[in-house]
């Protein structure tokens, strides 16, 4: 926080003038952000969400270029191999630079983390432990009690082998002493659908993916995954409220760029990016999305990515998942 706010207090008299560099001022032509799903995915959203402000601060329009596959990596590989020239970027996740450089680790031909640095972390997204609306388990005290009286019957489900629902889920088995079965689905949609048809016992995925069944009482949710309660659900309590020591698992989202992308440039979006941020206004937009903006600059979102990559990696290895 503190970095953040040196940071900050700075932006006006650092992030006024437009960037000169060898090849002329920085930015004459638009950037390019390429997002490793689909278009209309929550990196999509992300920054259109701050497009606006940005085109109107840098003069120049974004471009989103998606780039699906192997869970993001594959765009993460692209903006690696990219022109250090500052107009190609990534917008990164839990997946792509938290789970996967473990995951991935036999089959990715780069280094996410010495490739690819940091420009700024968006927000995050806390999880939420759901069970079936109409069953009997009401709390995470009945559910651990309900698992250890019927280990075979603690199924979970999940939008895929070495995502963060699955991740989660062993996370959780490992916190209470019990092995849990993994259920693997192709998305989050179907693997609340096994929640809701009694399939599994529960699941543990992204708050909003599920909050419209959890209104409609087909999904009840018992505990957020984050060490604090979302502001987004403040009636939610925490996993470690409830019992569950050392659980703090979020969906976190950030840009990132080549790693010889000049400093100045690197400064100047970085600014722009946590000033959007907040910016009242958009801030809430991400709120109503279901997400928290989480603004770090540069360097401390490359600290906070180590440090992620290092406490997943046990997970992963754990897991047993495999990108193989």
């Amino acid at each position: 926080m503190i970095t953040r706010r040196a940071f900050a207090g700075t932006a006006g008299a650092l992030f006024a003038a437009p960037v000169v560099h060898a090849q002329g001022t920085w930015p004459d032509r638009p950037l390019r952000f390429v997002v490793g799903a689909n278009a209309g995915g929550a990196s999509d959203i992300f920054l259109r969400m701050m497009e606006n402000r940005l085109r109107e601060k840098l003069g120049q329009p974004l471009v989103i270029d998606p780039r699906p596959g192997a869970g993001g990596m594959l765009g993460a590989e692209v903006v690696a191999r990219a022109a250090p020239d500052g107009y190609s970027y990534y917008i990164n996740h839990i997946a792509s630079h938290g789970i996967g450089p473990t995951l991935h680790a036999r089959r990715i031909t780069f280094d996410p983390l010495k490739d690819l640095r940091g420009v700024a972390r968006l927000c995050r997204m806390p999880n939420v432990l759901i069970v079936k609306g109409d069953g009997p388990i009401r709390s995470v005290a009945e559910l651990v009690a309900f698992i250890r009286a019927n280990p075979t019957r603690a199924t979970f489900s999940s939008a895929g082998a070495g995502t963060s629902s699955h991740l989660s889920g062993v996370m959780l088995g490992q916190r209470i002493g019990v092995e849990t079965t993994h259920v693997p689905y192709r998305g989050t949609a179907p693997s609340m659908a096994a929640v809701m048809n009694g399939e599994v016992l529960f699941a543990i995925d992204n708050a909003p993916a599920s909050r419209q069944q959890v209104l409609a009482g087909m999904l009840r949710a018992l505990a957020v995954s984050t060490a604090q309660r979302a502001s987004t659900m403040p009636d939610i309590p925490t996993l470690q409220e409830q019992g569950i020591a050392e659980f703090d698992v979020a969906s976190w989202y950030g840009i990132v760029a080549p790693a010889a992308v000049p400093d100045p440039i690197i400064r100047r979006l970085g600014g722009e990016i946590i000033a959007a941020l907040e910016d009242p206004a958009i801030a809430q937009r991400f709120r109503d999305f279901g997400a928290e903006p989480w603004p770090l600059d540069g360097a401390a979102y490359d600290a906070f990515m180590r440090q992620q990559v290092e406490a997943w990696a046990p997970v992963v290895r754990a897991s047993g998942a495999t990108a193989d």
